[in-house]
């Protein structure tokens, strides 16, 4: 992992591929949501829910427990692909973020019992950052 130099394109989905990154990654397996809101940092580890439209949200749904909630994805405005270094351990991010640039939400990769990051996962988000980079579109992509 390296920062981008002011030369280098930063790898970014427009908002309107979120909904198929979101029911993407509802195959992924395990992943930690992380929600920062009035100073407060609220974290769920495990699958993502699947979802679905209805009402004018993305409705993501966990059974009867679990994470859930009802995301406006017509808020979103792009999906930024976050790389670095945590706690001195390689950290993977997709950043749901809006309008003014701020984050509204963060999807990390998961990791093993041992703290290891899970390689299909790592493999998925590089392919879609090498995707994103390519200014191809979000159909097809395999987990």
């Amino acid at each position: 992992m390296t920062e981008l130099t002011m030369t280098e394109k930063a790898a970014v989905l427009p908002g309107e591929q979120a909904q198929a990154l979101l029911e993407s990654l509802s195959d992924w397996g395990e992943l930690m949501t992380i929600i920062q809101h009035g100073g407060s940092v609220f974290e769920f580890k495990g699958p993502f829910p699947k979802g679905r439209l209805g009402h004018g949200y993305f409705n993501l749904a966990a059974g009867k427990s679990g994470f859930q909630g009802h995301l406006a994805l017509k808020l979103i405005h792009e999906i930024r692909f976050q790389e670095s270094l945590r706690g001195g351990r390689e950290s993977y991010a997709f950043v749901f973020c809006d309008a003014d640039s701020e984050p509204v939400f963060k999807v990390f990769l998961g990791r093993d019992e041992e703290g290891s990051l899970f390689a299909d996962q790592v493999n998925s988000f590089q392919q879609l950052k090498e995707s994103a980079l390519a200014n191809t579109t979000l159909t097809g992509v395999a987990s």
